[in-house]
């Protein structure tokens, strides 16, 4: 069987290169196509396979800029010329869906979310401050014709994968058809437990304009607590602008370096709407609770303690006095309005009621979400995918 993996660029380990990862592992010597590869980025396990790029590649700044291209993805990635495979897998959160699949091949997408650029993060990325005139009136200029390409260009999935039910509806919404549902994957038997905590919250995200890092930010200058973020990206400059005397910026981290910020951390802030969320997990593998804006991914991981917990999404005060929910241990707790003032007032809650969570029941939260049962799962729904069934 020839398998060809899409996967939309390759310029860092974050959530979506996590699962390309472990895609990778289950098909060894798959080839892996690409819009553009910055080598030393990614993985070892991800860069021993035969790479193929785009044209975006060779294009001036694309290494920095490449996002300035957008409108230039759906060609390239229509150009990628694939041959004589029987199975594709894209891995898509932008156009790695609409690859051109060769005759007589079957297509699963891993969606971890339709072109959000174009769909429900488009003011996030285009407005609000935070891009240029000249990038603002380009998105609006090529948004319908992106929009257009990305609904048609989904008739060329055989099946569609979603990375949570949160997904799966969008991918209902926007193309109109239906998606399996596969969390993705953690390391889980690689984190431990950490009773202990130093007196400091956690950010590991990149800086992306949805993250909504500024929150946190803002938040623990108003508080005057220890924030370290871990990450990079394009908002980097306004965000150091916005920081406080108690904010440190570490930059993108190793693994290890990560999990040991996780262990020490009081908390793992998540200000951000994501389509899953792969962080909050790797911080609750670590038993450390996650203060989370209550909507997107974070409700599919993140079971709140509603004590913790000021105010429901209806806008009601919470219950008191709970350990867990639905009979599940608490390992989190929501805000519901993305404001500094709810950011602060659920920081406050959750310093009150710190103690009541257990850290190992945290831990054991996550074992539903470990990387052994992801692959098991990924490669019964390939193997459905090739014999025209749903799994």
């Amino acid at each position: 069987m020839r398998v060809a993996i899409i996967h939309d660029w390759l310029t860092g380990m974050r959530g979506g290169e996590r699962c390309l990862e472990a895609f990778c592992e289950l098909f060894p010597d798959a080839d892996l196509y690409t819009l553009l590869h910055i080598k030393g980025t990614v993985s070892a396990t991800i860069e021993r396979h035969r790479i193929t790029t785009s044209f975006i590649q060779s294009l001036p700044l694309a290494a920095r800029y490449y996002r300035y291209y957008l409108p230039l993805f759906p060609r390239a990635i229509e150009r990628l010329q694939l041959d004589s495979y029987d199975l594709i897998v894209s891995s898509s959160h932008c156009v790695a869906k609409g690859i051109r699949p060769p005759p007589g091949a079957k297509h699963l997408c891993y969606i971890h979310a339709p072109m959000r650029y174009v769909w429900d993060q488009f003011d996030n990325y285009a407005h609000g401050g935070r891009s240029g005139v000249v990038a603002r009136l380009g998105m609006e200029l090529f948004r319908k014709r992106l929009q257009v390409w990305d609904v048609a260009s989904a008739d060329r999935v055989d099946q569609f994968v979603a990375n949570s039910h949160n997904i799966a509806r969008k991918v209902q919404r926007y193309y109109n058809r239906p998606a399996a549902v596969l969390h993705p994957p953690v390391d889980w038997q690689t984190f431990q437990a950490a009773e202990h905590s130093e007196d400091f919250y956690l950010v590991v995200t990149a800086f992306a304009p949805y993250k909504r890092v500024d929150l946190a930010i803002q938040a623990c200058n108003v508080m005057k607590r220890r924030l370290k973020i871990i990450g990079k990206g394009q908002e980097e400059a306004r965000l150091r602008k916005l920081a406080g005397p108690t904010v440190e910026f570490l930059g993108w981290q190793p693994d290890d370096v990560v999990r040991d910020h996780y262990a020490r951390c009081r908390a793992l802030l998540f200000p951000g709407e994501e389509d899953f969320g792969i962080v909050p997990l790797e911080a609750m593998a670590c038993g450390k609770p996650v203060i989370a804006f209550g909507r997107g991914g974070a409700l599919e991981t993140v079971v709140p303690l509603p004590a913790a917990t000021p105010f429901t999404e209806a806008g009601g005060r919470g219950s008191s006095g709970h350990v867990s929910v639905a009979g599940k241990v608490a390992t989190g707790v929501f805000f519901f309005t993305q404001s500094i003032e709810s950011v602060v007032e659920v920081m406050e809650s959750f310093e009150r009621y710190h103690a009541e969570f257990d850290p190992h029941a945290i831990r054991d939260h996550v074992a539903a979400f470990d990387r052994r049962l992801f692959k098991e799962r990924m490669s019964a729904l390939a193997m459905g995918a090739l014999a025209g069934t749903a799994s």
